[in-house]
């Protein structure tokens, strides 16, 4: 009684293809599938590039609106 048999999955299958379309399903795959690739793409990037961390240049502009708010960035060391 605690464990559903193939029939009871396969009746929750059309009725997932009947609310949301083959189409939106098949949408919903691809967006998760170029998920995962650009995670897995981003660990592999993020792993090499850790002992040659890129530096910013940030350049000194005066704003002229009155919320932004100045401030200085300092390393660690």
């Amino acid at each position: 009684m605690g464990t559903f048999s193939i029939w009871h999955w396969l009746i929750v299958l059309v009725i997932v293809v009947l609310v949301f379309g083959t189409k939106k399903l098949k949408n919903i795959g691809s967006d998760l599938g170029g998920a995962v690739k650009g995670f897995k793409d981003g660990m592999k990037d993020g792993s090499s590039s850790d002992s040659a961390a890129p530096t910013q240049q940030v350049t000194a502009e005066k704003s002229t609106d009155a919320n932004t708010v100045d401030v200085e960035a300092k390393t660690k060391s």
